[in-house]
């Protein structure tokens, strides 16, 4: 990612910990999209799941290198809604990449450099990903925006105790 600064922001150090939370949340929901897919759906959930672990360890390096504790992932995770079949999985996927638009436009807004080029790399592939999903372009016109969107873009799933 970036060389960090002598002393962070709280509000870089806040966008980043919140990314990594929302890494963590699309990591897990992914094991349970990847559970009712198969074929090319499959595929794409898989490298869907790859491409967040990277991100995941990333903001952690990212962290430490600022002397900060990563936020650890929860042990689970509660769903906003049962997924049960395909279309439902589709469904959490869309949704999960649509609230990481939401976080790393936090994280450009937050940052700069090198750090706001990787965030904004992030929430463009999240938005890409969310537009795959859905099957068709239609999304909002400036994802994780949601004050210039129709409806807020809700936050990431709440970690429940175990």
């Amino acid at each position: 990612m970036t060389t960090p600064s002598a002393s962070p922001t709280p509000a870089v150090l806040t966008a980043l910990q919140a990314a990594l939370a929302a890494e963590h949340a699309a990591v897990y929901g992914y094991g349970v999209v990847g559970a009712h897919l198969t074929g090319s759906r499959l595929t794409t959930a898989r490298a869907a799941y790859a491409a967040h672990q990277a991100h995941r360890d990333a903001l952690q390096r990212e962290l430490t290198a600022r002397h900060t504790t990563p936020t650890p992932a929860a042990p689970g995770y509660q769903l906003p809604f049962p997924v049960t079949d395909p279309a439902s999985a589709v469904q959490l996927a869309t949704l999960l990449e649509d609230r990481l638009t939401a976080v790393h436009a936090d994280l450009v807004t937050a940052a700069t450099g090198d750090l706001r080029r990787t965030a904004a790399d992030a929430l463009r592939e999240a938005a890409v990903r969310a537009a795959r999903w859905r099957g068709h372009p239609t999304g909002p016109a400036f994802p994780g925006l949601p004050e210039r969107t129709a409806t807020p873009t809700p936050t990431a799933p709440t970690p429940t105790p175990q």
